[in-house]
């Protein structure tokens, strides 16, 4: 019955681009971008909420009904969420993967750059970019924002 239970009330959490936890009940995980946030919507009141790797996502709860997923490294990792209780309201899977549309990967050698496109291509880092590509991105974004201060 309280798996039933549990199964039943996750089935009314997450959906669209505010996620309902429905998709967590169906053994599909929830999909978030990298460095990109999701609101997750749940129905009953979490009080707690515990990610298996936080070095792959972090959930905070915003308000008792409201969460948001931010994605911090590619890969997977479970959300188990909690009620006043301690009694499992949710208990899925969280899938952290890179944004597709509008990037571009370079390869020269070993070397890996990546590029965001939209609509000209600048520089973005990107995990398992190459170090020195990386560095001069973040330089070249330091300087601007140095510029902008003064």
């Amino acid at each position: 019955m309280r798996k039933h239970l549990a199964i039943t009330l996750a089935l009314g959490l997450f959906g669209s681009a505010v996620a309902p936890l429905a998709s967590l009940a169906a053994d599909a995980p929830i999909n978030v971008n990298v460095n990109m946030a999701r609101i997750l919507r749940i129905n009953a009141s979490a009080a707690t909420v515990i990610v298996g790797n936080p070095g792959i996502a972090d959930v905070l709860i915003q308000d008792p009904q409201t969460l948001v997923l931010t994605g911090k490294s590619y890969g997977q990792t479970n959300l188990i969420v909690l009620d006043s209780a301690g009694t499992p309201i949710a208990d899925t899977i969280i899938e952290v993967v890179q944004m597709q549309a509008g990037t571009l990967t370079v390869f020269q050698g070993q070397a890996r750059t990546s590029l965001a496109c939209a609509p000209v291509c600048q520089n973005t880092i990107t995990m398992g970019d190459d170090p020195g590509f990386s560095g001069e991105a973040i330089a070249s974004a330091q300087l601007i924002q140095t510029i902008g201060q003064n």
